[in-house]
């Protein structure tokens, strides 16, 4: 339930962080490829730290 809670919350805060500046999109006729290098780069970060902080502080 909680990982649900999670997803959730990430769902709605994925239009603020989805295109950073560094994300990989190219255009090419009807092709279109998006990869998001730096979201999740800024994404593996935070999650490292959160899980840190829960592992030290227990």
């Amino acid at each position: 339930m909680t990982a649900g809670i999670v997803l959730f919350l990430a769902g709605l805060c994925w239009p603020l962080i989805g295109r950073l500046p560094g994300d990989l999109f190219i255009k090419k006729g009807n092709v279109t490829f998006f990869f998001p290098v730096v979201t999740c780069l800024v994404i593996s970060g935070v999650l490292s730290l959160v899980l840190y902080l829960i592992n030290h502080l227990r």
